[in-house]
């Protein structure tokens, strides 16, 4: 078995694709990095890496090695979890994979929750760009994924999902703030600020207004949407992003959801998934009970309710 410490400075440079980066991360020498992974490939005879320009690639024996310390990592991990519970202390690591606007508009009261009835389980929660929620499930560096428009695969085991609605975003003084809901082509006569094509709301917004054959012309766009909403705080700006978006700024009566009626405007769906290969642990089965009950609030919520936690009975699962 490779060592432990080794484990973790080869999962870690496959993550930053960058030994430099891993060291900074790790604190520790970028040479003692090097070393390793150079002994390693030694051993193997063969490189582990393609050292292409400021980034390395697994190559085809280092993605059967990155498979193993993977592995190892896990078993290890869950090892302790069971020592720990031998112990008469219920300890637990859980990974989530999940995207920005969901960790920072809806996961931190339920993390709170968690942390107050579970403070032995600890969280790693990981805000990734789609691909990279994708990528981090079938590699196994995390073990539930929350996020939106996750794609249909039988590596992947569907545990609860809801649609978003999409809607423009104004402030409460906006002209359109008045309207109980508004088409695409009454958006464009005011500056807008969307979220760009980097994120999968963005894509839809974007595919939407060509379907329309709606001419657009931005005054700003941002894969942070956080900005966009402070930048609709102050003036006659317009957005449009899904309800759990704008679900903290309305409930405080900060900023106004109107719906979008049109019929070009692609599906935005939450989905909570685990990997189907394997079991999951009882800390990792208790944060997936927990966020399958959000899943579902969040689905009868609306626009018009604030997403929290309730409770629901026992979820069938579903290969997606």
């Amino acid at each position: 078995m490779l060592h432990a410490r080794m484990l973790t400075y080869l999962d870690e440079v496959v993550r930053c694709g960058s030994i430099r980066q891993a060291a900074e991360r790790l604190h520790v020498a970028p040479s003692s990095i090097n070393r390793q992974i150079l002994a390693l490939e030694e051993e193997y005879g063969a490189p582990l890496f393609e050292r292409m320009h400021r980034r390395l690639r697994l190559t085809a024996v280092g993605e059967l090695v990155i498979t193993h310390v993977r592995q190892t990592l896990a078993e290890h991990g869950r090892l302790q979890t069971r020592i720990s519970e031998l112990h008469g202390r219920r300890r637990g690591v859980v990974r989530i994979a999940t995207m920005v606007g969901l960790a920072t508009a809806v996961l931190p009261p339920v993390i709170d929750a968690l942390q107050r009835r579970n403070p032995f389980i600890k969280l790693i929660v990981q805000a990734l760009s789609l691909p990279g929620n994708i990528d981090a499930l079938e590699s196994g560096s995390a073990d539930i994924g929350f996020a939106f428009n996750l794609p249909d695969d039988p590596k992947l085991r569907l545990v609860a999902s809801a649609q978003m609605q999409i809607g423009a975003v104004v402030a409460p003084t906006h002209p359109l703030a008045a309207k109980q809901a508004v088409h695409l082509s009454e958006c464009v006569g005011f500056p807008l600020v969307l979220p760009d094509r980097s994120l999968t709301i963005g894509r839809i917004i974007a595919e939407a207004f060509e379907k329309s054959s709606i001419a657009t012309d931005l005054a700003m766009e941002s894969n942070s949407v956080d900005l966009i909403k402070q930048v609709v705080l102050r003036g006659d700006w317009i957005t449009i992003v899904n309800h759990v978006d704008a679900e903290p700024e309305r409930s405080r009566g900060d900023l106004v959801f109107l719906p979008l009626l049109d019929d070009h405007v692609g599906r935005h769906v939450l989905k909570l998934v685990h990997r189907a290969r394997g079991t999951l642990d009882a800390a990792q089965s208790l944060v997936l009970e927990e966020l399958r009950d959000l899943t579902f609030a969040i689905g009868r919520s609306g626009p018009q309710k604030s997403p929290t936690p309730a409770l629901a009975g026992p979820a069938k699962d579903d290969t997606l």
